[in-house]
């Protein structure tokens, strides 16, 4: 086949944005599409791939924009740097490689982004390159010459400032107009080692026809010197074998031909950088990012101003949400009175509103809480704060044995483990994968905060220390504290004992300070939400009504002393509203004697008060003999001695399937068999007047702590597992995790409620 014919596009139907991290390569991407995004994954890999609809084409003239992982090299050692690799040489099934390649750069630091740049440019596609931050760069005191750089690369080079959207249009139209397939860079090679590539290219010629000489020299170079991408080629013994015998020959001859790229690529850059990169202020003078940085990666400063962040986050999701839970509240209730006016009675109307909406109703109200969490690590992300937490971090984390690179997947394990665990494929030694994948679910999710929210509201005291500081946000700080402590001990214990060996060398790049971009952030905001609101709603909602179902079925026989109470109690309401009425009617007090009408309203009052009691024993007792009863007692000696009972015990079942559905279990428990006057009684009032048949509560301080000391630890989520048996492609490790972690939840939780007890905290 004709060599153009594969490398010229008749018109640009795939556009990819390449780049390293931190170099505003999503901003760039967002600029370029717009609100016409995606994510999925790749196939057969976790990795996400983004991509969206080039703004201003439609129909079968649009252009897709792919926004590839961030990679340093072209030579993957991570699952996230192999994925770009095989993106853009077209080793992904069914996507062949993208006609135009956009490399990002970060005007503020090119030489090191250049390394990158002439990789790509020798994958011979063609190539636009964005030099990106110039804004930055000029804050900076740095001038960069874009036709010199241009010159020196061969392809077109577009000034950009992605954040402000400057040059966004000149860029869009560089890469829907785009040059000749890049001819690539000449730069030096150790003569050793190039000869071993020339032998090398040729026989990959056979294998890989149809690919520019530039590619195939660009192929052979990685698999002489990266494993990776050698393994690719394994169904191709021969060339495998000359490969290992060049590396053999090439170490007999002490020739660092491993170093052969690194050191020929910067030997070439240097001097490109210097024609191209102008300084107009003095290089040692600091920066206003170094100035900060002097205090807020202090030794000391540093941990002390990140756990005062810390507090002040979780003061502000227990102080700021509180009027939109309300609202949401008020929502939920008046929208199931209003389901019940037009509604026939009957199972499904129960179902609906009892089930499926007081299910979702009561995860939702949570819903300003998480979206507060998000909207403060989106902040620190966007203003370059969240990379400074990773390297303050750093040092305790090498102390227990972690890799400093696992900082980042514990971090964004705060909003969900899922996220934390895919985000660990970044770490190349095989052994920290594992270790780091194994503790990140010990972090706070946003999925335990509506356990930690409604148990901390409704048992801890809403004072506040010194007047400052209030107990429900230091009890929820303590509650992620626990957390992280934890993940620390299991991973020194996983290290000492499992994962033997010296960690990898942490290195990371410390971006500028920046002003966040509001509209972005309310738009993560937003998506973010809109996936838990879909995902977990579903799933709740669904739940919720088999909870219900399981929870009403099968209806049983009312004991006859109940039965009896119950006819005595709704006569005396009856009564009491007759003679309420004669009050009302005839304004009199002499039918009633010398009764006055406050007297008679209490009576009312006493009356209802007594009929609720009454119908709520007859509600448990239902429940306690239904489906979900008998699971909640058939494991409740298990775990009565945390202090939980059997509701309790089948809410833990049922919040497996995500740790927030307990929640919507409990308030399907205390309401099933519950006529609409309970409706108006919130959860947290429900759980405070449940109380044992000898009169005793079934929910007090200490079992609210014990039950969020369990959360704390347990791992009640069969998504973190699949994800995780996806990621390390074993079930083995994943019932590990399942296992120490439910451990640890039962210890600890043990050790809290028996010891409350002791101490006489019961």
């Amino acid at each position: 086949m004709d060599e153009a014919l594969i490398m010229t596009p008749t018109r640009v139907r795939t556009i990819a944005l390449a780049g390293n991290p931190n170099v505003g390569k999503t901003t760039l991407f967002n600029a370029l599409t717009g609100a016409a995004q995606k994510v999925a994954n790749y196939p057969g890999v976790t990795v996400e791939r983004a991509s969206g609809k080039l703004t201003g084409t439609k129909g079968d003239r649009s252009v897709e924009v792919i926004d590839l992982p961030g990679t340093y090299s072209l030579r993957p050692k991570s699952v996230d740097e192999r994925v770009a690799f095989d993106a853009l040489t077209g080793r992904i099934a069914g996507e062949p490689p993208p006609d135009v390649v956009i490399c990002v750069l970060d005007a503020t630091n090119l030489e090191r982004n250049l390394y990158l740049a002439t990789q790509v440019l020798d994958l011979g596609l063609p190539t636009v390159v964005a030099l990106n931050m110039m804004d930055a760069a000029r804050e900076l005191g740095l001038s960069i010459d874009a036709d010199v750089l241009s010159e020196r690369l061969g392809v077109p080079v577009v000034e950009t400032a992605a954040r402000g959207g400057i040059g966004v249009t000149d860029l869009r139209q560089a890469a829907l107009n785009p040059p000749p397939p890049a001819q690539g860079v000449d730069w030096p090679m150790m003569p050793a080692v190039d000869e071993k590539l020339d032998a090398l290219t040729h026989k990959l010629s056979a294998i890989e026809p149809g690919l520019t000489q530039a590619r195939l020299r660009a192929l052979a170079l990685g698999s002489l010197t990266s494993d990776v991408q050698l393994d690719a080629l394994e169904k191709s013994p021969e060339f495998v074998d000359a490969v290992r015998f060049a590396r053999a020959d090439l170490e007999t001859r002490n020739v660092p031909y491993k170093m052969a790229e690194m050191s020929g690529r910067y030997g070439w850059i240097g001097p490109v950088t210097q024609a191209a990169v102008t300084r107009t202020t003095d290089p040692g003078e600091q920066s206003l990012s170094d100035k900060i940085d002097a205090v807020v990666t202090h030794r000391i400063w540093g941990p002390l101003i990140f756990g005062a962040v810390l507090l002040l986050i979780f003061q502000a999701v227990f102080t700021w949400a509180v009027p939109a839970m309300d609202a949401i509240e008020w929502l939920v209730e008046v929208t199931g009175s209003g389901l019940r006016s037009v509604l026939p009675d009957g199972v499904f109307e129960d179902a609906l509103v009892e089930g499926g909406l007081s299910g979702v109703g009561n995860v939702l109200i949570f819903l300003p809480q998480i979206l507060l969490l998000f909207f403060f690590l989106g902040l620190m992300e966007d203003t370059g704060y969240m990379a400074r937490t990773a390297f303050i971090m750093d040092r305790a984390m090498r102390r227990v044995g972690l890799s400093g690179a696992s900082v980042v997947p514990m971090l964004s394990a705060y909003a969900c483990a899922i996220p934390g665990i895919m985000a660990a494929r970044t770490l190349s030694d095989e052994r920290d994968r594992i270790l780091t994948i194994m503790v990140v679910p010990l972090q706070g999710c946003s999925a335990r905060l509506p356990v930690y929210v409604l148990f901390i509201g409704a048992f801890i005291p809403s004072g506040a220390l010194f007047g400052i500081l209030g107990y429900q946000g230091l009890a929820m700080a303590g509650l992620y504290v626990l957390g992280t402590l934890m993940a620390f001990v299991a991973a020194w214990t996983l290290k000492r004992f499992v994962f033997k060996g010296e960690g990898s060398a942490f290195v990371m790049e410390l971006p500028p300070y920046r002003l966040p971009m509001w509209k972005l952030l309310a738009r993560r905001m937003y998506d973010r939400s809109k996936l838990f609101v879909v995902r977990a709603g579903k799933i709740i909602f669904a739940l919720s009504i088999v909870l219900w179902f399981l929870a009403s079925y099968p209806k049983v026989d009312i004991p006859a002393e109940l039965t009896g109470r119950m006819e005595q109690a709704e006569a005396a309401v009856n009564r009491a509203q007759e003679s309420q009425l004669r009050i009302d009617i005839d304004g009199q007090k002499a039918e009633l004697g010398d009764t006055p009408a406050e007297s008679t309203q209490s009576a009312v009052d006493a009356a209802d008060a007594e009929l609720l009691i009454v119908q709520n024993e007859v509600a448990g007792y239902q429940v306690r003999n239904s489906y979900v009863g008998r699971l909640g007692r058939a494991i409740e000696p298990v775990m009565a001695p945390l202090g939980f009972d059997w509701k309790i015990s089948a809410g833990l079942v049922a919040s497996f399937a995500a740790r927030e559905v307990i929640v919507s279990t409990l308030a399907t428990l205390y309401s099933a068999g519950a006529d609409e006057g309970e409706d108006s009684l919130s959860l947290r009032d429900a759980l405070k007047a449940d109380t044992y048949p000898d009169g005793t509560p079934v929910f007090t301080t200490l079992v609210a702590v014990s039950l969020l000391v369990f959360f704390v630890f347990a791992l009640q989520c069969m998504s973190t597992l699949a994800i995780a048996k996806r990621e390390l492609n074993s079930w083995v490790w994943p019932a590990v995790m399942w296992g120490y972690m439910f451990a640890l939840a039962y210890v600890f939780s043990l050790v809290v409620y028996q010891g409350g007890r002791a101490l006489g905290w019961g």
